[in-house]
Formats: C-alpha cells, sequence, structure tokens
C-alpha cells in the first residue's frame, strides 16, 4: 500500500481512541474501528501513520499491528489467546541453563536468577531449573498462578505480552516487563543471552546480527506497547 492521505489524527470514539486519515477512520485488516484504550496509545499509532512515506512498510509500524492483533485475533477469543501464553510457563527459558562455558554459566546465573526470585514472591510460585534442553515439568501449582495472571489481562494487554514471550522465550521476563518490575532493555539483555553469547563466539555475521537486531526492535516495540497502555 502506498500513502494516500495528508494527516493522521486522534478522536474520542466510544470506547477509547480512534485514528483517522483525512477525517476517515482506520479499519483493522477484519475490518473492525481501529479503537485504542488510551490517548497514548492513539497518538502513538497516529505518529507511526504521519511517519510513513512511499510504500508502506508494516515492520515500520508495530504498535498499529499489535492493536490490530489486539482486536482481531486476541478480542473474539480471550480465553484461548490467554491459555496459549499461559502455557509458556512450562518451558520458561530462564529454567533451562547451560552447563559449559562457565562464563556463559554465570552470565545466565546473574541475569535470570533475579528474574525467578522475583516471579517466585509475586506469584507465590516455585520453579524447577535444569541444565540442558529436555523438557523438565513444572509444579502445578506454578503453572496455574502464572496462567491465572495472564488469563485475567485485557485483550491489548495480551497483545503486547505476547510478542514479548514469542520472541523472548519466557513468560516471566514478560510479566516483569508488564509489572515494571524490570527494564524493557534489561528484559531484552536476558532473553538475548544465549544469541549475543554466540556471536561473540564465533564473529560478527551480517544475516545472525540482523535478525537479532530485528528481534530487539520487535521486542522493545511490544514492550512501549505495554507501556502506552498505562
Amino acid at each position: 500500500m502506498k500513502r494516500f492521505w495528508k494527516s493522521a489524527e486522534v478522536e474520542k470514539e466510544d470506547g477509547g481512541f480512534g485514528i483517522r486519515l483525512d477525517g476517515r477512520p482506520i479499519k483493522t485488516p477484519a475490518r473492525a474501528a481501529l479503537v485504542v484504550p488510551t490517548k497514548s496509545l492513539a497518538d502513538a499509532i497516529a505518529d507511526e501513520w504521519r511517519s510513513a512515506d512511499g510504500e508502506i512498510d508494516p515492520r515500520g509500524m508495530p504498535l498499529t499491528g499489535i492493536a490490530n492483533a489486539a482486536i482481531d485475533r486476541v478480542a473474539p477469543d480471550v480465553r484461548t489467546f490467554a491459555n496459549g501464553l499461559a502455557r509458556c510457563a512450562e518451558a520458561d527459558l530462564a529454567c533451562y541453563r547451560s552447563e559449559w562455558p562457565p562464563e556463559l554459566v554465570e552470565r545466565q546465573a546473574k541475569s535470570w536468577d533475579p528474574l525467578l526470585a522475583w516471579a517466585r514472591r509475586r506469584y507465590d510460585v516455585d520453579f524447577v531449573t535444569t541444565s540442558g534442553l529436555m523438557h523438565v515439568p513444572q509444579q502445578p501449582a506454578t503453572a496455574e498462578h502464572l496462567g491465572h495472571s495472564v488469563e485475567t489481562l485485557d485483550p491489548f494487554r495480551l497483545a503486547g505480552l505476547s510478542p514479548l514471550v514469542t520472541i523472548g522465550g519466557s513468560l516471566v521476563a514478560a510479566l516483569a516487563v508488564l509489572e515494571k518490575a524490570i527494564t524493557p532493555d534489561a528484559a531484552w539483555d536476558a532473553v538475548s543471552i544465549d544469541e549475543r553469547w554466540q556471536l561473540e563466539q564465533w564473529g560478527s555475521d551480517a544475516d545472525a546480527g540482523a535478525a537479532l537486531e530485528n528481534k530487539q526492535r520487535d521486542f522493545l516495540a511490544a514492550a512501549h506497547f505495554l507501556e502506552l497502555l498505562d
């Protein structure tokens, strides 16, 4: 799609704030009204449309994409979407540790141990950790409590949480970002330890470096989306 509008403005709508292009409301891909719950999020989405130039690249409009997902994908069946995210508690990145080398083991522990300690206090749960890739089951209460914390979220917070979980592989880190127990940058550092370690050990690789930068961009955009809901 090429840019066809001159202005992008925010207007108060029933249920929140919408964005209008030359006075016409933006629709989601499923043709629903793009209405978001806070003005700060609507302003940021409008800025994405104002900044678009020439050919429209969806990758340059991450907030719009997450808002579309909240309305089209999450809202129609919140429970099913939430249950899918909650299942990630069974295989959280922070529970799977390397055995070697010592430098990586130490780096993981320094970053991941505080995350698990926070989740233990916050949700009254415990975690089973392991060295290696073999799956280890968590206690039923752990999955249940973390799952409940996800299931109580509204569609927009679920949509913002989803990329944090899928990109980072850690529901604990994603919830810590949501609850402002950790900064988005610190959370990214935590969930990208293994990939950054590999780049450090094997040297610069243009494709791997670009892929990691793209993941970081999308991760931080999702964190920013959550911030704009407050």
